[in-house]
């Protein structure tokens, strides 16, 4: 070997290296992630979690770069590591799903074993360990893999330095750029690739990678690391699992998800916005089966009740509203709100919802969906969805307030079918800001409704929405309905505040006074009227309740906090000296 060689074969090597830790780090930020996101959707407390397992994974790293001096065997070192790594971070997200999956199931299992009633709770003993540990185990898996993650900086370097069998100046300076270049490449794949497929194949697309760089190793690097023997059984071993998760993973984890619903799973649906899954329930002959539409793992209706809570949503404000021509529906893509405001006989109705996919499932067109499930959904909102009266507007519903608003348009009766304010974007649908573009889009004789959480399982959520809407100039009252299938249920309803004459009074009072028929058979105006009543004492928390300004996350908080720490528990006082 000739001296001209050396330096070529040096060059080699590096770029060997320095790719490999470029690979390595995209994989990393990829696990970095696809941990936080996961752990978001497991817990539930999407932006916290999320935060909180990206600062964890980055001192676990941190730890891991410390550690990594203690591998005396560098090159053998580096081929387990990326070896574990691989393991790791392509079937954490399988196991996690596992664990949470027996955390639902062991009570049902417990319940049939001992012949337990369902009225009586298990929640304690090995059910609470395991539930526990559910919660626990995303943050450990997150730590392990950011600790195992750390250790590669540090071990690379170490052979870069031992291949020129000399220490290099800026050995670690290339080392860093190579990993900060490699973790923006990994951030655009996150956006650009991982969001839009199923989210095991994000897993095992990385641990993918991470595989082939240790495969790459051992064959550049093998006649430092024999023998090879156990470290090319573990590769292969690993390849074949890869290909069974890659093949079977998203089957497996609809199995271990569909343990999650107390029904039959019959259709999921992953669109670019939200997780929609429909259960279905057989009750007894001669009764109908009960189909229950969940996003993001929260119940939005059952089919045998869903007539109640869609009755107090726009029943209410179609009566105090003077006129009834022109009707916006903000969210409500399954139509069941836009079906019974067209028994009212408006001229027009405008919905607006964000995800084409789900409105594409409630019109019957979901090609994917089974045939005899678009026809039960079409029958259910009674083909509403394709009257002409109706206008649909695929978009974001702030955004597109904000563009009819400019427009000039302008609306009698204005209902918000959102989902509760539990996460971040959803806030901002919640906002003094948003309300007052809704405020401008309505008639000064018309009137608006939102639902608005539970007023007792999440009261001082249902109470920041009331107040954020007198902040934006409403003349605001608030009222409930007992839905069976969610509980105790909250709507917040306004109208534009008037100087006398009809249009400056109340909902309440507009209702009273209206002399237009009711067509939903649920609803009347004495039932209406008690819906309105509220416990004495009720609101004497309000003056302390915060307006959820945009960018506050008022009402988000609150509402994380009702169902997240203090578990949705309503308690009811046996005085007005009670605590």
């Amino acid at each position: 070997m000739s001296n001209s060689d050396v330096p070529r074969r040096a060059r080699l090597h590096d770029a060997a290296l320095i790719g490999a830790m470029g690979l390595v780090a995209a994989c990393g930020l990829v696990y970095e992630y696809l941990m936080a996101h996961y752990a978001g959707r497991i817990l539930g407390a999407v932006e916290p979690t999320l935060y909180a397992m990206i600062g964890l994974m980055i001192v676990a790293m941190g730890i891991g770069a410390f550690a990594a001096k203690w591998i005396a065997a560098i090159y053998r070192g580096f081929a387990w590591l990326e070896l574990s790594i691989a393991l790791l971070g392509g079937s954490s997200v399988l196991l996690l799903s596992g664990a949470v999956a027996l955390t639902y199931s062991l009570p049902e299992w417990l319940r049939s074993v001992y012949g337990i009633d369902v009225a009586v709770p298990l929640e304690g003993g090995v059910v609470a360990t395991l539930v526990a540990t559910s919660r626990i185990l995303p943050f450990a898996a997150g730590f392990l893999i950011g600790l195992l993650i750390g250790m590669e900086i540090p071990l690379i370097a170490r052979v870069r330095e031992h291949v020129h069998a000399r220490h290099l100046e800026h050995n670690l300076g290339t080392m860093y750029g190579a990993d900060y270049i490699g973790a923006g490449i990994g951030a655009a794949i996150w956006v650009l690739v991982c969001l839009k497929l199923p989210i095991v194949y994000a897993a095992v697309g990385a641990a993918a990678v991470n595989t082939l760089v240790g495969v790459g190793f051992l064959i550049v690097y093998r006649a430092r690391l024999k023998p090879l023997r156990w470290l090319w059984t573990g590769h292969v071993a690993l390849a074949l699992l890869l290909a069974a998760l890659a093949g079977f993973g998203t089957q497996w984890m609809a199995s271990l998800g569909d343990t999650l619903f107390k029904d039959r799973v019959v259709h999921r649906l992953q669109t670019p916005y939200q997780n929609v899954v429909i259960t279905k329930r057989h009750v007894a002959a001669g009764k109908p089966d009960v189909l229950s539409l969940y996003i993001n793992g929260a119940l939005q209706f059952a089919s045998n009740d869903e007539r109640i809570y869609h009755a107090h949503l726009t029943t209410p404000a179609m009566l105090a509203a003077y006129r009834r021509e022109r009707v916006l529906v903000l969210g409500g893509g399954d139509g069941l709100a836009v079906r019974d405001l067209l028994r009212w006989n408006p001229r027009s109705v405008t919905l607006i919802d964000i995800d084409r996919e789900l409105l594409r499932l409630f019109r019957g067109k979901a090609e994917d969906a089974p045939a005899w499930l678009g026809r039960a959904l079409v029958a259910l909102n009674e083909h509403a969805l394709a009257d002409p009266r109706v206008r649909i507007i695929e978009g974001d519903a702030f955004v597109e307030v904000e563009r009819l608003a400019a427009l000039g348009e302008r609306f009698d009766v204005v209902i918000a079918d959102l989902p509760d304010p539990n996460h971040p974007d959803l806030n901002r649908l919640y906002s003094d800001y948003f309300y007052a573009r809704v405020r401008q889009l309505l008639s000064p004789d018309g009137a608006f409704v939102t639902q608005s959480t539970s007023p007792f399982h999440a009261k001082t959520a249902f109470l920041s929405i009331g107040k954020t809407l007198a902040d934006a100039q409403f003349d605001v009252e608030q009222y409930r309905a007992n839905v069976p299938s969610f509980g105790e249920w909250g709507f917040s309803i306004g109208t534009l505040s008037s100087k006398g004459g009809q249009a400056g009074k109340p909902a309440s009072a507009r209702i009273a006074a209206a002399d237009a028929a009711i067509p939903d058979g649920w609803l009347d105006k004495a039932q209406i009227a008690a819906a309105f009543a509220f416990p004495t004492g009720f609101y004497d928390d309000l003056p302390a309740i915060r307006v959820n300004n945009l960018g506050s996350h008022a009402v988000y908080d609150y509402h994380q906090q009702a169902w997240q720490r203090e578990r949705g528990v309503f308690f009811a006082v046996r005085s007005m000296d009670d605590p």
